[in-house]
Order: C-alpha cells, then sequence, then structure tokens
C-alpha cells in the first residue's frame, strides 16, 4: 500500500522500513525538505525508530517492527508499516521552515593531477579545456552533499559545473587510494577508503573522511556545503605526515 500527501508519497520498503519520496531527481529544494523531515523524526522519534537515512529527494525510515507493533495498548492489530505511516503523515504536518539547520560550509583541500589526479588529464582531453581549467571549474563552485554512500564516508555532491562533466571510466580500477577526489557524469565525490571504483580521479585530499572512533564516524554529513581548495603536492605531503 502506498500512502499519498501534499507532494510526499510513502510506500514500504521490506517489512521494516519505509520510503518516503518528496520530489525526484536532484533538487537543493527538495533535499531541504528531506533534511528538514529528518532533523524533526530526530526531534520527536516513534518507539521502534532505528535510523533514518537521507539521500536526494527521499527520506528512508528503518524500524523495529515488533516494537512499533507493541508501542501502545491497542488490541485490534495494525500492521507496524500503518502505524510508521500514519505517524509520518502526522509529523509533515508540522514540518516547516524553522526545521532546516544551518549547512556547514566545509573546505577541502586537494592536490590536483599527476600521481594524486591520473584522470585529470583525460577529464580536460574530454571536456576540450586545459588541466588549468578544470582546476579552476573544479575548485570555484560550492557543493552540496546530498547523501553519504556505496562506502562509509563516501559523499555524494551535487552543483558540478557541466562543462567538466565525465562519463565514468569504462573499466573501474580495482583500488582507488582514499582521499582521491573523483568525477562521474554531473557528480563528484570522494573515496573514503580503498575500494574499486569507475570514477575519474582529478585529485586527492589529505583529509580523512571516515572516523571509526567519532560519533558519528564521518567527517561529512548530507546537507554540508564543501568548497574545494587547491594545494600542492608538497602541502599535500606536508598536511598527511
Amino acid at each position: 500500500m502506498i500512502h499519498q500527501k501534499k507532494n510526499a508519497q510513502i510506500r514500504p520498503l521490506g517489512d521494516s522500513a519505509i520510503v518516503i519520496q518528496l520530489g525526484e531527481g536532484i533538487c537543493p529544494t527538495t533535499h531541504e525538505k528531506v533534511k528538514s523531515l529528518a532533523n524533526l523524526l530526530e526531534k520527536k522519534p516513534f518507539a521502534g525508530l532505528t535510523e533514518a537515512v537521507p539521500s536526494y529527494n527521499s527520506l528512508t525510515v528503518y524500524y523495529n517492527p515488533v516494537a512499533v507493533y507493541f508501542s501502545n495498548e491497542n488490541k485490534e492489530f495494525v500492521s507496524p508499516y500503518k502505524k510508521v505511516s500514519a505517524f509520518i503523515l502526522r509529523l509533515m504536518d508540522e514540518l516547516s521552515s524553522d526545521e532546516a539547520t544551518d549547512q556547514r560550509l566545509i573546505t577541502i583541500p586537494v592536490a590536483y593531477g599527476g600521481e594524486f589526479g591520473p584522470d585529470l588529464e583525460d577529464v580536460a582531453e574530454f571536456n576540450r579545456l586545459s588541466v588549468e581549467e578544470v582546476i579552476e571549474i573544479h575548485s570555484g563552485n560550492e557543493y552540496l552533499v546530498y547523501m553519504i554512500g556505496f562506502a562509509p564516508g563516501f559523499p555524494f555532491m551535487g552543483g558540478m559545473d557541466e562543462r567538466i562533466a565525465t562519463p565514468r571510466k569504462e573499466s573501474p580500477r580495482l583500488a582507488i587510494t582514499p582521499g582521491s577526489v573523483g568525477i562521474a557524469g554531473k557528480q563528484t565525490g570522494i573515496y573514503p577508503l580503498e575500494t574499486p571504483g569507475g570514477w575519474q580521479i582529478i585529485g586527492r585530499t589529505p583529509l580523512d573522511l571516515f572516523l571509526p572512533e567519532l560519533t558519528p564516524p564521518t567527517l561529512l554529513q548530507s546537507g554540508d556545503k564543501i568548497r574545494f581548495v587547491p594545494i600542492s603536492h608538497e602541502e599535500y605531503k606536508e598536511m598527511k605526515q
């Protein structure tokens, strides 16, 4: 069963999660609604809530179905999905612009090209630009972190200039060095861990994005704004040490 309200659609995801769809595509306004709902749910959680995970245009809410089912004294059978959906629908009536939190602006130093950005020249050639122009364009925008996924701490960011948009590599690398900054289509992102990947690697940051000893364990969060700042290879090595 799918519930609809205003510009939102709620649907089940298995037997212990629901998805609240608040729009389509990649849009800052839609993502702001997602973050506002997530913030309100954090302030007013329901019994059995496990986790709320924002994405580009939706919020996935995970819950313990047993805890939800026994969360009140009503003896009439009501499925956990219906209970959670009804709670979310009531919560959405309370949404206001006041729920939006101030965005953090985080500066990410990046050493572009060479051993740190082996695909920088390919990106420049694909877009008929110089290497210097690619660096200037990539570091000249502010980016919005829409979601964290793929690997712990991996930020999917929107706002990249289409002049440097480049398809993924036809043959993914088996291992990408942590901190690598890449481009895939119209998105840019940073690899927090050594993983396989097909993004075009144009640089590397000395910052650690995955910090398992902290809470939360990721440097970046959904809703953050990011600005890349070019540094020299020597500065990278000094900061890394």
